[in-house]
């Protein structure tokens, strides 16, 4: 067995044949294997599922197997499945822990191994750091427990597993599916060739709304798109269909569903920036609840002034959901969302879930009979202006420690001509402006990316902004 095995924000990943390879997939499964022996948590059962990726289901097989080489009874997908649908699987069935072949929104050459707890949530830090404890010993000795997939399945510890209909139950107790079906709506579908496929035409047809598909069917090579990643520069398509279609909106899921990318109806993307403040402005004026909101460091400042007009507390973790599922727990928060477009919601589980993040803001649009650009307009209304812009930047993985050195010492008084009020250093460096502007510049947790993010007051500024922080990162 090869390779030092970190999980990253969201979970481990690596390239397929060069570091994602069966022996070090048997190795994570193993060093889980003995965690949920460790915690007490084998009788319970494991969810596994996987995605629509090259041999993703071949993978996840690998995990069952190990799992039953320790005789640990695991529910195994019977198709790709997206994440949304396990983490809900794995609180319904009362599983111990769940796990997904999966790269989210990673580019065609990549995959990935999700953990997710009982409660449906991201392992937290504590947790991964415990099961990357025991990957390391597995991989040392390098020997896993195993059965083959048909003796396992022969002695009862496999068996399959389809939430669908559990899972269309649950999101039929959350929003009127009958209002929408009836609503009249044309809503633009780009699946990216993955998880998501299907499950908003079966929700929504039916009635006077209709549904147009793109990118519904399995491809793993992602054509004509970065990758599966549902932000302004891989829907271009989504975009033009929407007008082509005379779509009252456009919605995007990622590769394995747990992420939302909007289009409006004059096919102009709306960031996630904005989707999220409209997400919680329908919680609640529209619907009218209230409960804490859960907000990573790299998402808009409307969040702030929402709470406040509503009253309710508004709290920022660092970037990944295993922080804001977690907090969401701790604090029984109405809504919970990152820049990166995942959204999650009380009464559901406490994880991103595209799909019902797509509905509720159908649901948003019918019940103010608006269309998107006009909700948006109306939630400026109340905040004022906010535009954000984030540029992704690849280097050689050499050059990540000098990059890091260089934003060490970067501690600028201004900010392209502004002065910086605040500074922060967790989890990337974050530059809070006197004009109440903000700039991140940040590592991506799983590719040799940086990442940075601005928001200002109009979107010139914040493509500024985001020049200002290329310049200080020296790429």
């Amino acid at each position: 067995m090869s390779n030092v095995i970190k999980f990253g924000t969201e979970g481990w990943r690596g390239i397929i044949a060069e570091d994602f390879t069966f022996d070090n997939v048997r190795a994570c499964s193993e060093g889980l294997a003995c965690y949920m022996e460790e915690a007490g948590l084998a009788s319970r059962g494991l969810v596994i599922g996987y995605d629509t990726r090259f041999a993703s289901e071949h993978f996840a097989a690998a995990v069952a197997e190990v799992a039953a080489g320790h005789g640990i009874r695991s529910y195994l997908g019977v198709k790709p499945l997206p994440t949304p649908l396990l983490s809900f699987a794995v609180k319904r069935w009362g599983a111990g822990a769940a796990v997904i072949i999966t790269a989210s929104h990673n580019p065609a050459p990549w995959n990935g191994f999700k953990i997710k707890t009982g409660d449906g949530v991201s392992a937290s830090p504590e947790i991964i750091g415990r099961i990357e404890g025991l990957i390391e010993r597995v991989q040392h000795r390098g020997r896993v427990a195993r059965m083959p997939l048909d003796s396992a399945r022969a002695d009862g510890l496999v068996s399959d597993l389809d939430p669908e209909p559990q899972y269309f139950e649950q999101v039929g107790k959350l929003v009127d599916l009958a209002a929408l079906r009836r609503a009249g709506l044309k809503v633009v579908v780009d699946s990216m060739y993955a998880t998501a496929s299907g499950y908003l035409r079966r929700l929504l047809e039916g009635g006077s709304t209709s549904v147009v598909e793109i990118h519904a069917e399995r491809n793993p090579i992602f054509p004509g798109m970065r990758n599966p990643e549902p932000i302004d520069i891989n829907l271009g398509e989504l975009c033009r269909t929407v007008v082509e279609a005379g779509g009252s909106v456009g919605v995007a899921t990622d590769g394995d569903a747990d992420r939302l990318g909007v289009v409006d109806e004059n096919g102009r993307y709306v960031t996630t920036l904005q989707v999220l403040p409209l997400l919680a402005l329908y919680l609640l004026e529209v619907r009218g609840e209230r409960g804490a909101i859960v907000r990573s460091h790299t998402t808009s400042n409307m969040l702030a002034r929402l709470g406040e007009r509503f009253g309710v507390p508004v709290f920022e973790t660092p970037v990944g959901f295993k922080y804001v599922g977690n907090r969401m727990l701790e604090v029984d928060a109405l809504l919970g969302g990152e820049e990166s477009g995942g959204y999650a919601f009380r009464g559901h589980v406490p994880e991103r879930d595209g799909i019902l993040s797509a509905l509720y803001f159908l649901d948003l649009l019918v019940r103010r009979s608006q269309t998107p650009s006009q909700c948006l307009d109306y939630l400026y209304s109340l905040v004022g202006p906010h535009h954000y812009q984030r540029s992704d930047f690849t280097f050689p993985a050499e050059q990540r420690d000098q990059i890091w050195e260089r934003m060490q010492e970067a501690a600028p008084d201004l900010v392209d001509g502004t002065p910086v009020a605040q500074r922060h250093v967790n989890d990337g460096y974050r530059f809070v402006l006197a004009d109440g502007s903000w700039l991140m510049v940040r590592f991506s947790g799983t590719e040799p990316l940086v990442r940075i993010y601005a928001e200002s007051s109009t979107p010139v500024r914040a493509a500024q902004l985001v020049d200002a922080g290329r310049r200080l990162a020296g790429l």
